[in-house]
C-alpha cells in the first residue's frame, strides 16, 4: 500500500489553502492514499476556525472530492473546521478514489495546556468534541481515525485496534513545546501498545499563524520502528506499508492475546 504524507504550509485563509492543496496535487502522485495535516484549511487559533470552516456538501468539501477522484487515490482530508448545527467541530473527512465521502471522525479529545510561561491554550473553547469512534474499510484492510491530542489516549487506540484497525491515521500539530518531547514518543507507543502501524500529518513549521507547528510528519510500524520522519519543511513523501505486517507481528509476539484483565 503507497500512502502520500502531505505536509503543507498552512496559509491566512481556506481559499488559500485550498488552492496550495489543489496546485500540490496537480499531477499524478500515483498513490493508494493521500493525507493531509491537521487544520489544512486553517490556521490554529480558534478566532479563525469559524471564519475558515466547511460544511459537508459546499464548494470546498466538493474540491475534496474532486482531487480524490483526480487522483484516483483515497484522500484524508487532513481535519477542518466543520461547521453543523451552528456548531464547529475539528472533522476529518475520507473521500474513496471516486469522490464518494466513506467516513467522517470528529476530534474527540481536545487540546489544552499551560505553557511554563503561564499562558494557556484551550481548543474546546471553540471546538464541540466528537462523540464516535471510526473506522473505515480499504482493500489493504481497516484503518482507525485519531486527530493530534488522541494520541495520546492509549484506550481510544486500543478501542480502535480491537474494532479492527491495522493502521491509525492520525492528522496532526504538535507544537515546538510538545513536539521534541512527545511526538515520536507517543506514535512509537501507540503502534507498540497495539501492534499496528501509525501515521501522523502535520502541516509545516512555517505556517501562517501565532501556533509554533512542529512539522515532522511520521510513519511508525507496528513493532515501534520509525520507518519515515519528515523535518518542518513542506514536503510530499510516499512511503510503501504492508498491512500483513500486522499479523506477523501479532504472530511472532503475541502480545495483545496474552492481556491480563485486572
Amino acid at each position: 500500500m503507497k500512502i502520500t504524507l502531505v505536509q503543507h504550509q498552512v496559509l491566512p485563509t481556506k481559499e488559500e489553502n485550498m488552492k496550495r492543496i489543489e496546485q500540490r496535487l496537480e499531477h499524478p502522485l500515483h498513490t493508494d492514499m493521500i493525507i493531509l495535516g491537521e487544520m489544512c484549511l486553517s490556521p490554529y487559533e480558534n478566532e479563525l476556525f469559524e471564519s475558515n470552516s466547511i460544511a459537508i456538501g459546499d464548494t470546498h468539501f466538493q474540491r475534496f472530492q474532486a482531487l480524490a477522484k483526480q487522483q484516483q487515490a483515497y484522500l484524508v482530508a487532513g481535519s477542518v473546521p466543520e461547521w453543523n448545527n451552528n456548531r464547529l467541530y475539528n472533522t476529518t473527512f475520507v473521500f474513496n478514489p471516486m469522490g464518494e465521502c466513506i467516513a467522517s471522525y470528529r476530534k474527540m479529545h481536545l487540546f489544552s495546556i499551560t505553557y511554563p510561561t503561564g499562558e494557556s491554550y484551550d481548543e474546546g473553547d471553540q471546538i464541540t468534541p466528537g462523540k464516535d469512534l471510526v473506522t473505515f474499510n480499504t482493500p489493504w484492510g481497516t484503518i482507525g481515525l485519531m486527530i493530534c491530542f488522541d494520541i495520546r489516549f492509549p484506550e481510544q487506540a486500543a478501542r480502535l485496534q480491537e474494532m479492527g484497525a491495522k493502521l491509525l491515521l492520525v492528522p496532526a500539530a504538535f507544537n515546538q513545546y510538545t513536539g521534541p518531547k512527545h511526538w515520536t514518543l507517543a506514535f512509537r507507543s501507540r503502534a507498540v501498545d497495539n501492534q499496528l502501524f501509525t501515521i501522523g500529518v502535520s502541516p509545516s513549521d512555517n505556517s501562517h499563524g501565532t501556533y509554533n507547528y512542529y512539522g515532522h510528519s511520521i510513519v511508525v510500524d507496528p513493532f515501534g520502528e520509525v520507518l519515515f520522519e519528515a523535518d518542518g519543511k513542506p514536503i510530499i513523501h510516499t512511503v510503501s506499508i504492508d498491512l500483513n505486517d500486522v499479523e506477523k507481528i501479532k504472530k511472532a509476539f503475541p502480545i495483545l492475546s496474552n492481556k491480563i484483565v485486572l
